[in-house]
This record gives C-alpha cells, sequence and structure tokens, in this order.
C-alpha cells in the first residue's frame, strides 16, 4: 500500500455545481467558504459521464468505474419481491464503492444521503441513506417514520431522524434571500410549496452531516450528498437571468434570485462543514455535471406538477466544478482533464490504499502535494475481506429483474395492474437504453448494438432507440444497414435533423456522397441555430473534407460556448487541414484540458505536431489516443510512420501490425480500407487530396 497522505478525507457532493455560476459569485465575495477553500487549494472542471442522470453519475464517482461495471442504471428499478418499482439500490450495486474498501482495511466511514445507499450498508462509522427524509407528512407535528434500514447503525436511527427538517420548519424568513419579493407572491403560488420543500430537504441533509461530524469526529472517510442545486435546477433556471422568452416579466423579478441564493445557501453551509472537520480533514467537492444557465438553456419550461422534470438531462452541462484542499493537496493549483472516475481513485492514495487496476479513472497526481507512485491491486472485489457491502443473495440485475417481474405477472403469481405493468416495462426499457448508451460513450459500439438491435424490435417507432442502433451499425462498419433504418426514420419524420446528420454520414460510407452533401445542406438550411445539430454538422463536413465550411460551423460553436471540448476539438481539426498549425494545436490542447478522456483530440494533437515536426511530442499524444481507444486504426497507423521516419522499425513494427489486423476487420469499405493501408501524410502538404 502507498503511504497514506491524509488522515481524514470529506468527500461533499453538490449535484450540477457549475464555475459559470459559481465564479461570478466568487468575484462578488458572496461565496467566501468556497473562495477559501479554493485558495489553499487546486480547483479544476470536472468532465461528466453519460448518461448525465445523477444516480449512475454519483456511483460512478464513488466507484471509479463505468455504468456497466457498478450496475446502476437508471433512478428507479424493478422490486423482483412486490412486482412493483423502487428507488435505485445499494443490492443492485455489484462492485465494491470507497467506503466498502475503507471498511475492509479497517477504517471508518460516515455517508450521508449518497445516491444509491439504501438500504444502508453495515459499515463501520455510520451510513444514513438516501431514503432516510422520504415521505414527509402534511404536519411537522404528525409521526414520521423512517425507512426501514435508512440507518445503520439502528442505534443511530432515533437521533438520525430528529436531525430531519419538515417543510413547514422552514420560515419566509429563511427563503427572502432567494425570494426577495416573497410578500408580493400569491401563497398558493405552486413555486413557493416546491422551493420551500427543497430548502427543507437540503436542511435536512446538512443537519445530519453536521451532527455526525459533532457527535462522531473520529473517521476516516466521511461523504456528503446535497441534490439540491440540480432540482432547483430543473425548476428555477428558467428564470435566471437573461430572460427567456417564455418567461413573464412578473415571474422573472420573482424568481431571477433563486439560483444565486441557492448557491450562497450551499456556501453557507460549506463554512460550517469545515469549521467541524477541522484542519486536519482533506477535503474534495464537486459536482457529477454543469448546469446551462445562459444562452444554451434548452427551451423548455419545467412545470411545478411535473414530478420528471428533475430527471431532465438536456439542462446539463458535460464540464462540473472539483476543487481539493488540506493535508496532501498542492496550494494555488488548476487541474485539467480531470474526470468523475478519477475521484476514486485519488480518495483512496490519499488515505493510504491502492486503487484497483480495473477502476476506469486515474490518481490526479497533480493536485497531490508529495511524489507519489501509484501501485495498484488487481481488482477489490476479488479481494476476500469484511467490506460491508450486502450478501450476493440480496443483489439483483435490474434488467433481469423488470423480465422476471413481467413472468411473474404473465403467469398469475403477481396481481396484473396496466399502469404498473406498462411502467416496468418502461423501465426496463430505459434501463437496457441507458447501459446501452455507456457501451457507446465507451466506443464499445459492437457491445451496444444487441441491446438496441432488441429495443428497436420491441418499438420500431421509436426514434431513440432506431437512431442509435443506426449509430452503432454506421460505428461498426454496416453502413448500409444504417441506412436503410435511417432512410425510413427520415421517411417518417422528416423534420428530424438528427437523422438526417447520421444518415449523411452513412451515405458517405457507402460512397454516396453526393446524396450526402445535398442532405447536408438542407438541414444547415433548416436548422441553424440548434448546437447539436451544428455539433454534428461541423463533424461530417470534417468527414467530407470540406474543411471551410467545418470550420465556419465550428466557429459559430466556439462563440456560444469556448469551455465545449468537442467545439474546439472540431474548429481545431479544421485549423489543421486548413494549414494554420499553432491554433489547431493551442484548440486540441484546450479540448484535452477540459475533456482529458478525449482520444480524437490526442490523436488530431498528434497528427499537428507531426506536421510541425515536433515527434517526441506527436509520440506522446498518438500513445494517448491508443491508451484510451486500443482500436484506433489512425493513431497506430501515424506511430508506426513516426517510428520508421526515426530509424526506429522494432517500436513501429507492433503499430503497424496491430493497425493492418484492425484495417483487415472492416466489414464495409473495401476502399476506405484500401486507403488505410497507405502511408499517413507526414506534413499538410502530404495531406493535399487525402485524409490523414
Amino acid at each position: 500500500m502507498p503511504d497514506r497522505l491524509a488522515k481524514k478525507v470529506l468527500v461533499i457532493g453538490w449535484d450540477a455545481a457549475d464555475w459559470k455560476l459559481i465564479d461570478p459569485l466568487l468575484e462578488q465575495g458572496v461565496m467566501p467558504n468556497l473562495k477559501g477553500l479554493i485558495a489553499r487549494g487546486f480547483r479544476g472542471d470536472i468532465t461528466s459521464l453519460d448518461p448525465k442522470l445523477s444516480p449512475i453519475l454519483w456511483t460512478s464517482i464513488a466507484t471509479g468505474k463505468t455504468a456497466d461495471k457498478h450496475g446502476i442504471l437508471n433512478f428507479v428499478e424493478p422490486d423482483a419481491e412486490s412486482g412493483t418499482l423502487r428507488i435505485s439500490s445499494s443490492t443492485t450495486r455489484k462492485t465494491k464503492a470507497i467506503w466498502n474498501i475503507a471498511n475492509q482495511n479497517g477504517l471508518k466511514s460516515h455517508l450521508v444521503n449518497w445516491y444509491a445507499t439504501h438500504p444502508a450498508e453495515p459499515i463501520r462509522g455510520v451510513n444514513v441513506t438516501n431514503l432516510f427524509q422520504e415521505n414527509a407528512p402534511p404536519s411537522h407535528e404528525t409521526p414520521w417514520p423512517m425507512a426501514g434500514e435508512s440507518v445503520h447503525p439502528t442505534d443511530f436511527a432515533a437521533d438520525i431522524a430528529s436531525l430531519r427538517v419538515h417543510p413547514r420548519q422552514i420560515t419566509p424568513d429563511a427563503i427572502l434571500p432567494l425570494v426577495p419579493a416573497l410578500a408580493s407572491i400569491d401563497p398558493r403560488d405552486r413555486r413557493i410549496e416546491m422551493l420551500v420543500k427543497q430548502m427543507a430537504r437540503c436542511a435536512s441533509v446538512h443537519s445530519v452531516a453536521t451532527g455526525l461530524l459533532e457527535a462522531e469526529p473520529d473517521f476516516d472517510l466521511a461523504m456528503v450528498f446535497y441534490e439540491t442545486i440540480d432540482v432547483m435546477g430543473h425548476y428555477f433556471m428558467q428564470y435566471h437571468p437573461p430572460r427567456m422568452g417564455h418567461v413573464s416579466e412578473r415571474d422573472f423579478a420573482h424568481y431571477r434570485h433563486v439560483m444565486n441564493g441557492v448557491y450562497q445557501f450551499h456556501d453557507l453551509m460549506l463554512g460550517r462543514i469545515i469549521e467541524l472537520a477541522g484542519p486536519e480533514t482533506t477535503i474534495i467537492l464537486l459536482s457529477d455535471h454543469g448546469f446551462h444557465s445562459d444562452h444554451l438553456r434548452p427551451a423548455v419550461q419545467a412545470s411545478m406538477d411535473d414530478e420528471h422534470a428533475a430527471m431532465d438531462a438536456t439542462w446539463h452541462r458535460p464540464l462540473g466544478v472539483v476543487v481539493g484542499a488540506g493535508p496532501g493537496i498542492k496550494a494555488g493549483q488548476t487541474v485539467y482533464g480531470a474526470t468523475l472516475l478519477d475521484i476514486a481513485p485519488t480518495v483512496l492514495t490519499l488515505l493510504g490504499l491502492a486503487p484497483g487496476a480495473d477502476m476506469d479513472g486515474r490518481v490526479l497526481i497533480e493536485a497531490i502535494d508529495a511524489p507519489v507512485s501509484v501501485d495498484r491491486v488487481f481488482s477489490w472485489d476479488a479481494i476476500d475481506g469484511d467490506s460491508g457491502m450486502h450478501p450476493s443473495g440480496r443483489r439483483q440485475d435490474p434488467i433481469a429483474s423488470a423480465e422476471s417481474v413481467r413472468q411473474l405477472v404473465d403467469l398469475g403469481y403477481l396481481a396484473e395492474s396496466p399502469d404498473a405493468k406498462a411502467q416496468l416495462e418502461a423501465v426496463r426499457r430505459e434501463t437496457m437504453f441507458n447501459l446501452g448508451v455507456v457501451y457507446m460513450t465507451t466506443r464499445r459500439a459492437a457491445e451496444a448494438a444487441p441491446l438496441f438491435e432488441r429495443l428497436h424490435a420491441e418499438l420500431p417507432d421509436e426514434p431513440r432507440f432506431a437512431m442509435n442502433l443506426a449509430h452503432c451499425q454506421f460505428q461498426i462498419g454496416r453502413s448500409q444497414e444504417a441506412c436503410d433504418i435511417l432512410e425510413r426514420i427520415v421517411a417518417r419524420f422528416p423534420d428530424a435533423p438528427d437523422a438526417k446528420l447520421l444518415l449523411a454520414g452513412a451515405m458517405m460510407a457507402s460512397n454516396r456522397t453526393d446524396e450526402a452533401g445535398l442532405l447536408l445542406e438542407s438541414v444547415e438550411r433548416e436548422t441553424p441555430d440548434r448546437r447539436d445539430v451544428c455539433q454534428t454538422l461541423a463533424e461530417v463536413y470534417l468527414h467530407q473534407r470540406r474543411w471551410a465550411d467545418a470550420k465556419r460551423i465550428a466557429e459559430r460553436l466556439y462563440a456560444q460556448d469556448p469551455d465545449d471540448p468537442r467545439a474546439l476539438h472540431a474548429l481545431g481539426s479544421a485549423e489543421m487541414y486548413l494549414g494554420n498549425l499553432e491554433r489547431a494545436a493551442e484548440l486540441c490542447l484546450s479540448a484535452i484540458e477540459r475533456r482529458h478522456f478525449y482520444p480524437e483530440a490526442h490523436y488530431m494533437l498528434g497528427v499537428t505536431l507531426v506536421w510541425m515536426k515536433d515527434f517526441p511530442h506527436a509520440i506522446q499524444s498518438l500513445k494517448a489516443a491508443v491508451s484510451m481507444q486500443p482500436g484506433y486504426i489512425n493513431a497506430h497507423r501515424y506511430l508506426a510512420s513516426i517510428y520508421r521516419h526515426m530509424g526506429d522499425r522494432a517500436s513501429a513494427r507492433p503499430h503497424r501490425e496491430q493497425a493492418e489486423r484492425l484495417i483487415a476487420s472492416i466489414k464495409d469499405g473495401a476502399g476506405f480500407a484500401a486507403e488505410l493501408l497507405q502511408d499517413p501524410p507526414m506534413s499538410p502538404e502530404e495531406a493535399f487530396g487525402r485524409s490523414a
């Protein structure tokens, strides 16, 4: 095991916290506690994962693993015992979280409100699950029983229950900082009711967290999760300045201060947490993603009676926040390229425990104030010991459970309710869809394809399932099959720009270049302002070698959001092919700073450096690309050519052989494969007329 660098580690989760809102408040001096934390430690962006659903993401943070490995795939899941739905459960998680690893090594952990921790695992310390405050009664004077297994040890249950805050205990004075015009608002306004409810939930989490830190200060690891920024954002970010078109002047005047007030409230809570934790505690504060707050907000109005509004991921920005300070942490640092998957390995390292080699993240060694040699164990799941996990007999697969519940209903063992059965089916499909998205976004299209094939067979008229199946087919070289599906979608939904864009890409892969060009031009005319469409359009123009068109679209994206790594990469790629190599290198580096796990950006930076004749740094960038995506044919081709150019044929050979194996596996597009067998262009002059 490595040396222990921190006596205690406290991880604080602020769901959906975003620098775009925080930085102006820091400049105004109204978030002094976060500002102080940053001053004595590090800050940075942290890249989220897909799908951007909180239970999935916070479990990835706690395990260092993607959702296919940890098993939490949705907000809710089937309960095989009752035949109904339940909140995603700790018994579904199929790998150890950092508190389990800590427990196995004799360390003591406190957990408060972390996603998917119910029922409470029997770990050393106190475990308060994310269901400890559910089902508040109408009156705070009415008994409020706590869900069974919400707290471990059970001896603490009564004390935890007493620390909960009922919405009726939230006074008008408590919400005036968020709604200064409260006196002029109709008290029957559902928005006030929603605000009060969320403030009570937030206050309950904070009350329990501070109560634990006071009563049980002897811990090694503590983890506290606040969901309020995200939930309030879904309901109130539409009223944040500048005023959105659908928001009335009156509503804007009433609710424009809510989100800034929520952030300032979190800063007040942070101050108390820091005080109780003490100077010997190392603190890491992070969010799972950001939240659109400016001109990039979706034109979607959240209704106060929409119980699913908080699940709408269209508001989520891919970059969240990460801050760290305390013993073992460097001061004055900016961390680049962090991802959610890096938190678990970093926390384990601070505690003197080796990360697992099966964890998908890295240790943020640049943030640690000591030389660190990271030695990994093969897998903590393979090491026996008292981890505090529930026994395997309680574990269930959410997709398999949904199918077993459906079978029990069909056989008559469970009562059939049309609504309940339909809900179970919808959850099963969404869970399978989310798993497919995980595979797709981690570049495993071949594993995603069977899931989308099944979903498409079940609901052939559902565009999401058809689109994702077509995308998989395109990725694995089945371009004609992708074209067939996409042409049916476009015929059925002629106003679907996403389908047209993907169809254009599949047409180009099938050598239908002229048709693809006409389709692209129609998409650009029809949807000039949709950011997601423009992003795909830029990428397709790059694929078509229409460099000037790609640059024009990418510059539009960059002007809208200069922190978007995909926009930076697209613009950098266009600049490279146009011969502006220094600008291209700067843009690709900026993309990598914002999203380290971005093999395409590492590759494009590598090619740019090759063309600039900086071969040593080009090798570093291209090796990063193939380490993240071992099947990256062009990166292997370039590495082979660079090593041959440098006279190092021994190093060139494995990359050339790997490229040839990968090229031989291409099912469609013999002409494309033949082109790949050529040496890649080593300069802009060589590149004219053919792809890099």
